[in-house]
């Protein structure tokens, strides 16, 4: 028996998913409004979306290549707005999603580094993969807080990147032989069926900055690890935004792009932005009705987890059943693990028993 490490990383989680209306109102939810649960009776006793919603009530991603500045781009561009911000996530945003006080292990989020892939991207034991697959897990969640927080409270959300644009790195990987073949083909089917469940960005912003340039912003990381990404992979990355991603979004989305010098003005862009009319899109076909549904399907972030489940065997990202065991009980015993929060243990046994 063999599980892919994508689920056992979300499985492993499965107690704060399962706790999910707990833990999301500390982690995830960002308002008052947003702490109270939505569901079919809400809908059946009259709360509407469409009447909260307002011409801001947009969600915006910012992309770019590495070190681009994109993310400072988003913050100030939210704070001009009014709109909320999200920065890009890590490995570790399901951590922050359940409310961990502190980042679990690696062996609980996707089993793959970050700074790994930067050292050895071609390491035999498959972590560029997994380090892929799972940061569009990870992005892919933060969207879905990004849709449920603009239908619950009427915000806009600008934020660094979106599941959407995810390609792009995976294609800058497999020509710089980081990934194989094979994980290309499985990352085009758990993207074909995730992807298609949600909206595109009402607006993407790219941010220019030449591979060149975004190399030596790199060379000055403080983080040993960025400072030799060589430069044919940033370029594919750069090729991938403006040959592939950047056509193919604008079908459905606004977008605008500034090099980097120009996107410091931010008044420059919230000008811009104002004169848009978002004319196209499936954003413009939605109403009280879709909007309803795609509360509940966003709420639920175990359904929107499970989306990538897809059963493939791949050495990259498959586990045995005997390690998998070893790492489920690992985590069941991290104190607050063993039992759902809430559930009374002596209680429970007694019952148990008795029974």
């Amino acid at each position: 028996m063999a599980l892919r490490v994508t689920r056992l990383g979300i499985a492993s989680g499965a107690a704060a998913f399962k706790a999910v209306k707990a833990a999301q109102k500390a982690g995830v939810h960002t308002s008052s409004v947003r702490s109270l649960r939505y569901g079919w009776l809400s809908y059946t006793l009259g709360e509407r979306t469409t009447p909260r919603l307002n011409r801001f009530s947009k969600i915006i991603s910012v992309d770019g290549n590495l070190a681009s500045g994109k993310g400072a781009v988003a913050q100030k561009l939210a704070d001009k707005l009014g709109m909320h911000y999200m920065p890009e996530p890590d490995t570790f945003y399901l951590d922050k999603m359940t409310g961990e006080k502190e980042p679990l292990s690696v062996d609980f989020n996707g089993m793959c580094s970050l700074e790994k892939f930067y050292t050895d991207p071609k390491a035999a034991d498959g972590n560029s993969y997994r380090l892929q697959l799972w940061m569009y897990n990870m992005r892919l969640l933060q969207y879905s807080n990004a849709i449920e927080h603009l239908l619950t409270t009427g915000q806009g959300v600008i934020l660094e990147r979106s599941p959407f644009s995810d390609m792009v790195f995976l294609d800058a990987m497999f020509t710089e032989g980081y990934i194989r073949k094979e994980c290309v083909q499985h990352y085009n089917e758990v993207k074909g069926i995730s992807i298609s469940e949600f909206l595109p960005p009402h607006l993407v912003l790219y941010v220019d900055l030449p591979a060149e340039e975004v190399q030596k912003n790199l060379k000055q990381s403080s983080k040993a690890y960025l400072q030799s990404v060589p430069l044919t992979y940033l370029k594919s990355i750069e090729d991938g935004y403006k040959k592939s991603f950047l056509p193919k979004i604008s079908e459905t989305s606004e977008v605008l792009a500034y090099d980097a010098t120009q996107a410091q003005d931010i008044e420059k862009i919230a000008e811009d932005i104002d004169y848009l009319k978002f004319e196209k899109g499936p954003w413009l076909e939605q109403d009280d009705t879709t909007y309803h549904h795609m509360r509940m399907f966003v709420e639920d972030k175990q359904q929107v987890a499970t989306l990538t489940h897809i059963p493939r065997f791949l050495p990259e990202i498959t586990i045995g059943a005997h390690e998998y065991d070893e790492k489920y009980y690992s985590y069941k015993s991290i104190p607050g693990k063993k039992y759902s929060p809430g559930y009374n243990a002596d209680v429970g046994d007694k019952y148990i028993w008795l029974k």
